[in-house]
């Protein structure tokens, strides 16, 4: 496919002309429904009403008399295709360019409505009319609009080749020209029914799951199995969330039975997963073979025991053998999925002959034979057996030793429908293959990768029945798709794109494709009738289809509760017993949570009265006793009992109370039920307040409910105390403090209450909550930690219990404290020293937690850098629980100031690199830093002087002046390298330069050559008149290197990474005119030769930040 920009016409044609498509994505179209292709069709059409033809049609156009044309632009006649009218538009000697230039154009734009919008694949071709293979055809998609209403190519093919006769486009001045045009109706996204236009349905997306939805997919289209997984046993008192066999079967039913889109959550939690881990996109191979690997440890035992093997099981002999003795060693090995070469090979087939190809043991290589000693030997690979599903991971990435990193291999690579495996009489198979087996395969399954080495989207393409109609499952998107669409675009490699200033540049410049297979699933022709076998509901254990029934019943009926919620109001019923059972254990501020109280689910017609016996019922409590309060919530956001109901509003209907107390319209009434059993409710007047009551007991530090009472608001509370002694259970004359608990957000407001004052000079109200205690003896404050209740409030609002973490395992909890949000910086490292048993607490540093990668930030907190606890806990609006700690050599306020480097000290004398870390003042120069790291280092001799060097992949960038500050100095990502002074470079003459030398290797990738530096660079001097024969034996002195191995070097004069090869006779100086040395890393003196250095172990998923963990299953 190749992508193009809107044809850039001449402004004065006012109607034709476009605002150019600047900045197109890569992959522009959207996912469509496929077409079945119609035959050819070629009609000419005037205005006439359109008739609705094919949806696809080939057009021809004949243009005589070519090279006589006179004119900027020529328009086909019109055609019509998906009932859209569609002409071709060509440049004859280019739109600015000296290319053809065509485009496929919209030929009723102008009168079209507005708004209107139509959505094309199409061709273009210059027939080539002698030899037909060399017609030159380009294909694009667009969605076409009065904005853009051509599109297509302006540099299509040369002028120079177009009107070459020899070339046999032009034959006797005819051109021919065709268009294949292709309408798609465009998708709408929201109303999309993937069932109904496909017959399946997608997986919902947790996060970065999509890898995972394209794996199951395709495992969920092999029948076979899917039947295994049915059949492994499962009980009706297991957990989905708990057992891998039962979160599998019941995600598999509903793919086979559900209508819409199914939630993948159940599997992952019997993975072992938490949320995190679907918010990080894993190695999908990985995830196949863990997967695998589980069913098959789980299948053990079982009736379907050995069906992964049956299904995806292979095996390879590995062999070496002798070719001047009789000596043969071979080894059987089994294999789930092969793994083949993408870099370097055109298609399957290659990598397949990569796979089997012969390597020779000689020379150095020589193979050890048992009795025969060294000799020289062949080694390989050949096939035993293929399996029945052939499971080939296709290595797009790879581990680039060059660069240190993992990068994606975007090259073209082609795979066959029909794969051929014993093609060449059997070259891929081992002598004691069985030959009656016909190894040829159908392509089942092509998984994608869109995107980089650090993430990017998965998809999958399958025929579920190896029909010739494909399917792309999207996450919760199921489309039908043709051929084209789901093998050759899925190849990869490179697309040309326009050109945005034609009269510049005339080569088209090519971008590469991101999106490409990395992934085939291939089926045996001979088993395929086994494998795509039935699947049907005699396969589902009874108690799984029961379970599926009974969650489908709860979903259609919480589905028809919502369709009805305008029907009905939730009444929720707060009584004294749910205060009582929920304050001082669930809640400690205000009353009641009402989401833990019994809620009603009520026709809105329904009066209160006939409510009344329903809650009669459920409670027990005779109608004549229950009196209704509304709550209301008050300016400072608490929620109290506002006001009984009037009995003109107990004869509404609920649905019209709830309009009344709800300015929130949620659906829901609150009431709080007076239940004043056995007596009738006391008729209320404006005098009465009704107050509710806590009791704290500082001793126990333990907060209750005990009770309501009506008061009158000219009494005092003075002459409630012996009822409120009574209701606490004290003797009568206990001498008790009360407060109002007036507000808890943002802060705790709870003060005494004057006990000779009126209720109403006390501001008392219906509703309000007044706490008590006995009365804090004057003398005894400090016995208890919280002595009276606004202390003991301002405690349960702040504490907080933090999880600490070691920096060095920050997955695990190391141990919890409860504290104070409102403890100031000294208070917290103060616990956590006292915690870890040591005396300074200025040695604690602490680091917070970032919410959403579930990782401590970067940047420690710096030492009282935050005022209180609860400053360490927020992230963004978020509040976390866990802080990392780690415990320093030296207090903190001492270590932030000073300035820490790590340095790498290279020895003058013996082959050795030491890495020092260097704590100095930050007023300190890289001098000190030097004469610091003279009393930690042996150096050649006791005059040596050192310098500071910054190196960076390889290249010396910077030589420090002794005298720079270190405050701003960087070795986060640059090297901070010390060396001793050689003494040739002391004394440098006039004449002589001091040049940089670096190591490097040619990477030849992508067909553009790139210098890649590796190893230590160093500086060199040379002298006037040296000729590069000198050069070398210096060089080969100072590094040390064998004979044998530096007769293989090259040598190069390297400038702005073009290396100018030497010869032994080149005088080196007159390529270095440059004498300010320190900067000119632009030229260098190169030594090219193979890095023999050892690597240091890889693990795959190194430097990749979205694939961080492997893959694991824990359950």
């Amino acid at each position: 496919m190749t992508v193009m920009m809107s044809a850039p016409i001449d402004q004065q044609d006012d109607e034709e002309v476009l605002v150019p498509h600047a900045d197109l994505p890569e992959n522009n179209h959207q996912p469509m429904d496929g077409i079945v292709a119609q035959p050819e069709t070629a009609n000419a059409v005037e205005s006439q009403p359109v008739a609705e033809p094919p949806p696809t049609s080939r057009f021809t156009w004949r243009i005589d008399n070519f090279t006589r044309l006179n004119t900027k632009k020529l328009y086909s006649e019109i055609f019509v295709v998906g009932g859209y009218k569609w002409r071709v538009l060509i440049f004859p000697k280019g739109n600015n360019v000296d290319y053809l230039s065509m485009y496929l154009d919209v030929a009723d734009s102008a009168s079209l409505p507005y708004g209107w919008s139509r959505y094309a694949q199409f061709s273009l071709a210059v027939v080539n009319q002698i030899q037909n293979k060399y017609t030159v055809r380009k294909d694009t998609q667009h969605q076409f609009n009065a904005r853009e209403s051509d599109w297509g190519f302006t540099s299509f093919m040369p002028l120079g080749e177009l009107y070459d006769p020899s070339r046999g486009y032009l034959v006797n001045d005819t051109l021919l020209i065709e268009a294949e045009v292709l309408v798609r109706r465009i998708v709408d996204y929201w109303n999309y029914d993937s069932k109904k236009e496909t017959g399946y349905v997608g997986l919902k997306n947790q996060g970065a799951t999509c890898y995972m939805n394209s794996l199951l997919q395709t495992l969920y289209h092999i029948p076979y199995f899917r039947k295994a997984v049915y059949h492994m046993p499962t009980t009706e008192n297991d957990m989905p969330s708990g057992s891998i066999p039962l979160a599998l079967q019941s995600l598999f039913y509903k793919l086979q039975y559900s209508d819409t889109s199914v939630a993948t959550k159940e599997l992952t939690k019997s993975f072992g997963w938490d949320t995190y881990d679907s918010f990080m996109q894993h190695d999908v191979q990985e995830l196949n073979r863990v997967l695998c690997e589980k069913l098959e440890d789980k299948m053990k035992g079982t009736v379907v025991e050995g069906t992964i093997q049956k299904l995806f099981e292979g095996h390879h002999m590995n062999y070496i053998e002798c070719i001047n003795v009789d000596y043969k060693s071979t080894r059987k090995e089994s294999f789930y999925d092969l793994q083949l070469d993408v870099k370097g090979c055109r298609d399957v087939y290659a990598s397949f002959d990569k796979y089997v190809e012969v390597e020779r043991l000689e020379g150095d290589n020589k193979y050890h034979a048992e009795q025969y000693g060294l000799q020289d030997a062949k080694k390989g690979v050949l096939f035993i057996d293929f399996p029945p599903v052939l499971q080939l991971q296709l290595k797009r990435f790879e581990y680039d030793f060059m660069r240190d990193t993992m990068v994606k291999i975007n090259d073209r690579y082609e795979f066959p429908s029909e794969l051929d495996l014993d093609r060449e009489d059997g070259k891929y198979l081992s002598p004691d293959a069985d030959r009656s087996v016909r190894n040829l395969y159908t392509l089942h399954s092509v998984l994608v990768h869109s995107g980089g080495v650090h993430g990017g989207h998965y998809y999958a393409f399958i025929r579920p029945t190896l029909s010739e109609q494909w399917y792309k499952f999207d996450d919760e998107r199921v489309t039908k798709e043709d051929n084209k669409r789901a093998l050759e675009e899925q190849y990869g490699g490179e697309e040309e794109l326009p050109q945005t200033n034609p009269g510049f540049n005339n080569a088209p410049f090519k971008f590469t494709k991101y999106s490409n297979a990395y992934m085939l699933v291939y089926i045996r022709e001979s088993d395929k009738d086994k494998i795509i076998c039935n699947v049907d509901e005699k396969d589902i254990a009874e108690h799984l289809r029961e379970r599926l029934k009974k969650e489908q019943e709860e979903k259609e009926h919480k589905k028809k509760e919502k369709a009805e919620a305008h029907l009905y109001t939730i009444i929720k019923v707060a009584r004294n017993e749910d205060l009582g059972e929920q304050i001082g254990k669930d809640i400690y501020f205000d009353l009641v949570d009402h989401d833990k109280v019994r809620s009603f689910r009520v026709q809105k017609q329904m009066s209160l009265n006939v409510f009344k016996e329903e809650v009669a019922k459920e409670f027990g409590v005779p109608v004549q006793f229950q009196r209704y309060w509304l709550w209301a919530k008050r300016q400072n956001h608490t929620y109290r009992p506002n006001r009984p109901l009037t009995p003109a509003e107990e004869a509404q209907s609920v649905g019209q109370l709830r309009e009344v107390s709800n300015k929130v319209h949620n659906g829901e009434l609150k009431l709080f039920l007076e239940d004043s059993h056995p007596i009738a409710p006391p008729d209320k007047t404006k005098d009465d307040i009704l107050l509710f009551f806590k009791l704290y007991d500082p001793e126990k530090e333990e907060l209750r409910y005990v009770g309501r009472l009506f008061v009158k608001c000219t009494g005092k509370p003075s002459e409630i105390l012996t009822k409120l002694n009574e209701m606490a259970g004290y003797d009568p004359e206990e001498d008790i403090a009360l407060y109002e608990e007036i507000k808890f957000e943002p802060n705790v407001m709870c003060e005494p209450i004057d006990k000779k004052a009126t209720f109403r000079a006390s501001q008392l109200e219906d509703g309000d909550i007044v706490c008590f205690q006995k009365a804090p003896p004057v003398d005894g404050e400090e016995h208890f930690r919280y002595p009276d209740v606004p202390s003991y409030l301002e405690y349960v609002h702040n504490r907080q219990v933090v999880h600490f973490r070691s920096l060095d395992r920050p997955k695990e909890d190391d141990f919890f404290l409860e504290m104070s949000r409102l403890y100031t910086y000294d208070d917290v490292v103060e616990k956590v020293a006292q915690q870890l048993g040591l005396d300074d607490p200025s040695k604690i540093r602490l680091t917070p937690h970032n919410c959403y990668s579930q990782q401590p930030k970067p940047q420690p907190i710096k030492y009282r850098g935050v005022e209180h606890l609860s400053d360490m806990l927020v992230h963004y609006n978020q509040t976390s629980d866990i802080l990392y700690y780690e415990v320093l050599d030296i207090p903190l306020p001492e270590l932030q100031g000073l300035k820490t480097l790590k340095v790498a000290f290279h020895y003058a004398t013996k082959d050795e690199v030491v890495s020092h870390t260097i704590r100095l003042p930050k007023q300190s120069t890289v001098g000190d830093v030097l004469d610091d790291l003279k009393t930690k280092v042996e150096l050649s001799h006791p005059n040596a002087e050192l310098r500071l060097l910054e190196v960076f992949y390889h290249k010396i960038y910077k030589v420090f002046p002794p005298n720079e500050k270190i405050e701003n100095i960087n070795d986060q990502y640059w090297t901070l390298r010390a060396e001793e002074i050689p003494e040739e470079e002391k004394n440098v003459g006039p004449h002589d330069r001091l040049i940089h030398v670096y190591h490097f290797t040619k990477d030849t990738a992508q067909n553009q050559m790139q210098i890649q530096n590796f190893g230590e660079p160093f500086f060199l001097v040379i002298h006037e008149g040296e000729t590069l024969s000198e050069i070398k034996e210096r060089i080969q002195k100072k590094l040390q290197v064998p004979e044998e191995e530096f007769g293989k070097w090259k040598f190069a004069f390297v400038s702005l990474g073009r290396p100018e090869y030497l010869s032994d006779s080149d005088i080196v100086s007159s390529r270095f005119q440059r004498r300010d040395v320190y900067g000119a890393w632009e030229q260098y003196f190169g030594l090219e030769h193979t890095d023999n250095a050892p690597k240091r172990s890889y693990a795959v998923n190194q430097n990749r930040h979205t694939f961080e963990k492997p893959v694991k299953i824990y359950n």
